[in-house]
């Protein structure tokens, strides 16, 4: 519910009373700050309010921007003010004050007054970007007449239709999706469609396309490249739809997250079994991929929380990038080298129609290998040449992202003291030496001895010492990828070395049930809901846990049997983490918890 208290007299020929019941608002009227004041108390707490000067003049979309976005409590433009019930008291202490002020005329806007007195007091106060749009409070006839002529030449619709696609995309989405697809959200939202219903309907396409894929046949691959494609439409369609409609949510920022990489994870899947029935094994290709791809978005998720909210925050590096994004055509280059998620599906889709599964992992692999190496670089030779202090938050959130278990956060506990006398570069380092002797001991021995398990050991004290002390470093950032590397890594290596049918498959589950672990952990930061809680990592074992315990299955099992051990690790880890993120979203999005809106990765 939302009531919008119309304040001072309506001018004849005004529209804002159907614009506000347009929006959704019940209208009350008040008649001057007294009465304001008190419609203000009479409405419950748990609804939206705004204040509107009854003399506006403006588009509709402006003033849907700024009185009905879920993701910010106090929200204003001219002569509006809103707040939800997170931002109430601000708004009635507000009130108050100017009630007691004596200024009891509305002569003067009472929403702009308000919004003064909220800057005074420090709140914050979201103020959309209105462009074009007209939001204005007139002091006389001829400029009422002025603002009018305005808006009529401004058209309305057509700024929401182009500011309902991303500022910033891919080359692909940019020129060969989102100049019809707009129009495919804007008819979704004329039918009270919603973005999760679009988002669910992606995803059900995209297994559709993995299952197509699974056939083997070549009409069934130039079927899956086509479903994958109509997929990634409506991918695009579902985040236009809720900056068209204003529709953010936060279960729907978790939901187009995890389902993106569930679509691409599942049509990896698909396209293995569908390469298995042609006689074709690349299981390995498949899980390498996934496992590339993983960790070329953990190398994203740690360095833009490494270095979102750090001080000082320049480097020539940076200024470099900035200025070759002047140049336009070299912002386009830049954007498709690094392999988006539209220029990839779109790769993955036309290989599949035309070439094998074989080729369409080797091409996905090379791109993705070169672009991981491209934006790496590049973010290391800015950290480099960065002066920038990292916060406290900052280390907490890639300690979070390290997914430390009992095993690693015991031994860091004891090394704490000796961690702090070792040079800054040490932690990365470490994580990444440590990961490297594990995968390769994993790789270059017999299936089965018992040396995977000795350097799975030395990973998790190498690992434990790696976090040993806060993660503020110029490079730490890099310490949740290297982690990640060395956990999928050695479990890609050991079921490949089982070389028993159904090794690959397991472990591809295996992976999968532990990528999305993580990227819920990146999720919830994201979100400001800080990370998964410490019994849901102990009781999956944390990264060093779960190495560990793979090496020993192989040491102690036959290939045959490690193959059952890893289905039903990944079953249990499955179950775990995805009951705890379900119930997780499912409350905070019924409990009310801030809309938040994830552009995610650049389609």
């Amino acid at each position: 519910m939302s009531t919008a208290i119309l304040t001072g007299q309506p001018v004849p020929g005004s529209s804002i009373e159907a614009d506000l019941r347009s929006l959704g608002f019940d209208i009350r009227v008040a008649a001057d700050v007294a009465e304001a004041e008190t419609v203000l108390a009479e409405v419950p707490g748990d609804e939206r309010v705004a204040l509107v000067d009854a003399r506006f003049v403006g588009h509709v979309h402006a003033l849907r921007l700024g009185l009905t976005d879920p993701r910010f409590p106090l929200a204003a433009i001219p002569g509006a003010v809103t707040a939800r019930p997170a931002g109430r008291q601000a708004l009635t202490r507000a009130m108050a004050r100017e009630n007691s002020g004596g200024g009891t005329t509305l002569a003067v806007s009472l929403a702009d007054r308000i919004l003064t007195a909220l800057d005074a007091d420090g709140t914050d106060v979201h103020r959309p970007e209105l462009g074009t749009l007209v939001a204005a409070v007139p002091d006389d006839p001829q400029a009422r007449n002025e603002a009018r002529q305005a808006v009529a030449d401004v058209d309305d619709e057509a700024v929401r239709l182009k500011s309902a696609v991303k500022a910033r995309d891919g080359f692909f989405t940019t020129f060969c999706i989102s100049p019809y697809s707009r129009y495919i959200a804007r008819w979704c939202a004329r039918r009270g469609l919603t973005p999760n219903q679009v988002t669910t309907a992606s995803l059900l396409t995209a297994l559709i396309a993995a299952a197509c894929a699974a056939t083997g046949t070549r009409g069934g691959f130039v079927a899956a490249g086509l479903l994958l494609i109509a997929s990634f439409v409506l991918d695009c369609t579902d985040g236009q739809l809720a900056r068209y409609s204003l529709q953010y949510s936060t279960l729907g920022a978790w939901l187009d997250a995890t389902f993106d990489r569930a679509k691409e994870y599942a049509y990896y899947a698909g396209l293995a079994l569908g390469a298995a029935r042609g006689g074709d094994d690349v299981w390995a290709l498949a899980l390498g991929a996934m496992v590339l791809q993983t960790c070329r978005h953990v190398v994203d998720f740690s360095f833009n929380e490494a270095n979102h909210d750090a001080t000082a925050n320049t480097s020539p590096t940076a200024a470099l990038s900035d200025k070759l994004d002047s140049v336009g055509w070299t912002v386009w280059v830049r954007r498709m080298i690094v392999l988006p998620i539209g220029e990839r599906w779109a790769m993955i889709a036309i290989l599949t129609a035309v070439a094998t599964p074989r080729i369409t992992f080797y091409a996905l692999l090379i791109g993705c290998a070169f672009a991981a190496t491209y934006t790496t670089a590049g973010r290391v030779l800015r950290s480099l040449t960065r002066k920038a202090r990292r916060t406290d938050r900052a280390a907490r959130a890639l300690a979070d992202l390290a997914d430390s278990g009992p095993l690693a956060q015991g031994c860091a506990e004891a090394l704490r003291k000796p961690a702090r006398a070792l040079p800054g570069f040490t932690a990365p380092a470490l994580a990444l030496l440590g990961g490297l002797a594990v995968v390769l001991t994993s790789a270059l021995t017999g299936f089965g001895g018992p040396w995977p398990v000795v350097a799975a050991l030395a990973y998790a004290l190498t690992s434990a010492l790696a976090v040993a002390r806060p993660l503020k470093g110029a490079l730490d950032w890099l310490v949740p990828p290297f982690l990640r590397a060395a956990e999928y890594g050695t479990v890609l290596v050991l079921a490949a070395k089982a070389d028993v049918n159904g090794a690959l498959p397991a472990a591809f589950g295996l992976v999968a049930a532990v990528a999305y672990h993580h990227y819920d952990t990146v999720y919830r930061i994201r979100g400001n809901a800080g990370a998964p809680p410490a019994w849901l990592v102990r009781s999956i074992g944390g990264h060093e846990g779960r190495t560990l315990l793979v090496t020993v299955l192989a040491a102690l099992l036959t290939a045959s049997q490690f193959t059952v051990a890893l289905t039903a690790l990944a079953v249990a880890v499955a179950l775990v983490v995805l009951v705890e993120s379900i119930r997780f979203w499912v409350a905070a999005h019924r409990g009310g918890a801030p809309a938040v809106h994830d552009e995610g990765e650049p389609a």
